[in-house]
């Protein structure tokens, strides 16, 4: 039982992570159309803000199956 709840949790944290990779990536696309000569500023921090994201979900998956103990 207490497994489908540690698979729920880590399933939601990907979910997110997903969502907000794909909102930094798409923003970062649409910045880098509107300013060209910003292109390397911005993929830095955009691959900075994705580090980020990925392990504050990777954070919530260690989180939700250390609570199966």
């Amino acid at each position: 039982m207490f497994g489908s709840i540690a698979a729920l949790g880590a399933g939601l944290a990907v979910i997110g992570a997903g969502i907000g990779i794909g909102q930094v990536g798409g923003k970062a696309m649409e910045g880098i159309a509107r300013q060209p000569e910003a292109a390397g500023k911005i993929q830095t921090a955009m691959i900075i803000a994705a580090a980020l994201i990925e392990g504050a979900a990777l954070f919530g998956v260690v989180v939700s199956f250390l609570g199966l103990k």
